[in-house]
C-alpha cells in the first residue's frame, strides 16, 4: 500500500512499526458549533482510510481527541477563543456547548457511516498530562516562561518547518489580516503551551498549574492524548491539510523535543472542500451542515459518495449542481444493485479474485477512492453471476460505506408495492408511535402535522398505521 506522505511529500510504502498493527491519530472537532460538510470530507476520508487498514488485515488503534477548551481561531494564539465564543453566542456554559456539540458531531458521523474511533479523548480530561509535559519541556531547555505564559522556543530546533521549508519573513506577524504580535516571544514562530494571562476577562475552564491558574494552548493538546493512548510512536497522524501549519508541525515540535526521538512516520492531510466562491467556512454564506443535507432532501450518503468520487488530496468544489449528479449517479448504481439482489448463481473465485484486484490495486494506490467506485461499476458489467457480484460489492462496501446493498433494497422494496418512508418520515412516526403509547395526543398530533407537511398521509386501520404519500 502506498500513500501520500506529507512529511516526505511522496507516495511512501505504509509499513507501521510494529508488524501487523496501526497506530492511528485523528485531530477531532472544536465541538463549538456544529461541523460543517466541508470539516466532514475530512472525517469520511481518515474514516475510509482506518476500515481499509482493516480490510487489510491491520490491527488498527485509531484516537481522536475532541477540542473543548484552548483553541483560538488565530495560528498566533490571538483571536477569539472558539469555544468562548460559542458560550456567549448561545448563552451557555463552555461544558453545555462541548457536551451539545460533541453528541451533534457523532450523530452526523453516523449518518455519513463514519465509524466512531477506539479512543475518543476530550482535552478537558488530560489537564495533568498537558502539565507533565510541559514542565518536562521546560527542564529540557525548550520552553520558557515569559509575560505569565509559557511558550515552545522554536529555535532550539535543527529544523522547525517540516512540511514546508517556508522562510521565516514569510510568515511574519501582520502578514494576514488579525494576527498580533505576542511580545512575549523570543522568536516569532514560538508558540504558547499553556496561558495564565487570559485575554478574556470571563475565561471559564481554568486549572492549577506550576505557572498559576490558567489552560493550555491549542497545540499541546493533541500531542498529549496521542502519548498518551498510543504511546511513544504513532504510525500515521490524520487531518485537514489546513491543519499541516501550524498545528501539526508544533505537535512534532513539541512531541520530538519532548521524546527525544522521531514520533510519526506518516502524515495524512485531506484537502479543503471549497464553494465556487472559496474554502468553505462557518462564518461565511450558508451554513452547509448534514442537516441542512438532510433538509433539501439529499440522502447523507449521496455526499459521502460525492466525496468518494474525488481524490482526498484534491480540493472539491461544492455546488448544489454537483451534489445532484452525486445523487444521480449514487440512486442509477443502486438501482442496478437491486437487479441482482436474488443473489442467484455460483461464486467463480478465481474471476471473483480477478474483480477484487481491481479494488484493492485502486486502494492501495493513495486511497484512491474514485477508481475504487468504478471497480464496483466494473463488477455489475462482469461476466459472473449474481451471487458473485452481490458477494463482492458486500465485501467493497466494508471499505466504501456507502450503503449500497441498504439503498438497492430500498428501490427493490418499493418496486414491489411497498412505500418505503424517508428516514425523517420514519422517525417522526416512531415518535408518534411512543407519544401515543404514553396517551401524548398533543404530542401525536403535533407529530402528525409534520409527517403531513412532509408529504404524507397517516391512516388509522385495524391492522395499524398507515403512512402514505399523498
Amino acid at each position: 500500500m502506498k500513500l501520500y506522505n506529507t512529511l516526505t511529500r511522496k507516495k511512501d510504502d505504509f509499513t507501521p512499526r510494529f508488524e501487523g498493527k496501526v497506530s492511528m491519530y485523528t485531530c477531532g472537532p472544536t465541538v463549538y458549533h456544529y461541523a460543517h460538510i466541508g470539516n466532514l470530507r475530512s472525517y469520511i476520508m481518515e474514516d475510509v482510510l482506518e476500515k481499509y487498514f482493516r480490510y487489510a488485515g491491520y490491527d488498527v488503534k485509531r484516537v481522536m481527541n475532541i477540542t473543548d477548551v484552548g483553541h483560538l481561531t488565530s495560528d498566533g494564539d490571538t483571536g477569539d477563543d472558539k469555544m468562548l465564543k460559542g458560550a456567549k453566542r448561545e448563552h451557555k456554559s463552555v461544558m453545555e456547548i462541548a457536551e451539545f456539540y460533541t453528541k451533534a458531531f457523532f450523530e452526523d458521523c453516523k449518518k455519513l457511516n463514519i465509524k466512531t474511533p477506539d479512543v475518543v479523548e476530550p482535552a478537558t480530561s488530560c489537564i495533568d498530562e498537558f502539565i507533565r509535559v510541559i514542565g518536562a519541556l521546560i527542564e529540557k531547555g525548550y520552553a520558557y516562561e515569559a509575560g505569565g505564559n509559557v511558550y515552545f522556543d522554536t529555535s532550539k530546533l535543527d529544523k522547525y518547518y517540516v512540511f514546508n521549508d517556508f522562510k521565516e519573513e514569510d510568515l511574519a506577524v501582520g502578514v494576514r489580516e488579525g494576527v498580533e504580535e505576542d511580545s512575549n516571544k523570543r522568536n516569532k514562530a514560538d508558540f504558547a503551551l499553556w496561558f495564565t494571562k487570559s485575554k478574556f476577562d470571563d475565561q471559564e475552564l481554568k486549572w492549577d498549574s506550576p505557572w498559576g491558574v490558567g489552560y493550555p494552548g491549542w497545540h499541546i493538546e493533541c500531542s498529549c492524548i496521542s502519548m498518551k493512548n498510543l504511546g511513544e510512536y504513532l504510525d500515521i497522524h490524520c487531518g485537514g491539510i489546513d491543519n499541516a501549519f501550524p498545528h501539526h508541525t508544533n505537535e512534532i515540535a513539541q512531541s520530538e523535543a519532548y521524546l527525544g526521538h522521531d514520533w510519526c512516520n506518516y502524515w495524512f492531510h485531506v484537502h479543503h472542500l471549497n464553494t465556487e466562491g472559496g474554502k468553505m467556512s462557518k462564518s461565511k454564506g450558508e451554513f452547509l451542515t448534514v442537516s441542512l443535507l438532510e433538509e433539501k432532501g439529499y440522502d447523507p450518503l449521496v455526499y459521502r459518495f460525492f466525496c468518494l468520487q474525488s481524490h482526498y488530496r484534491k480540493s472539491l468544489v461544492f455546488s448544489w449542481e454537483n451534489l445532484d449528479n452525486a445523487k444521480l449517479a449514487y440512486e442509477k448504481l443502486a438501482a442496478k444493485i437491486a437487479g441482482i439482489l436474488d443473489g442467484t448463481g455460483e461464486i467463480d473465485e478465481a474471476k471473483s479474485a480477478e474483480l477484487k484486484k481491481k479494488f484493492t490495486d485502486a486502494m492501495d494506490n493513495d486511497l484512491n477512492t474514485a477508481l475504487a467506485i468504478t471497480a464496483v461499476y466494473d463488477v455489475l458489467k462482469a461476466d459472473v453471476s449474481n451471487a458473485a457480484k452481490l458477494a463482492l460489492i458486500k465485501d467493497f462496501d466494508k471499505v466504501l460505506s456507502l450503503g449500497l446493498i441498504e439503498a438497492a433494497e430500498k428501490i427493490s422494496a418499493k418496486a414491489d408495492g411497498e412505500d418505503v418512508l424517508p428516514d425523517e418520515v420514519a422517525a417522526l412516526a416512531e415518535q408518534r408511535k411512543a407519544a401515543r403509547k404514553e396517551k401524548n395526543f398533543a404530542l401525536a398530533d403535533e407529530l402528525r402535522d409534520k409527517i403531513t407537511a412532509l408529504g404524507y398521509v397517516i391512516t388509522e386501520t385495524r391492522e395499524g398505521t398507515k403512512i402514505t404519500r399523498k
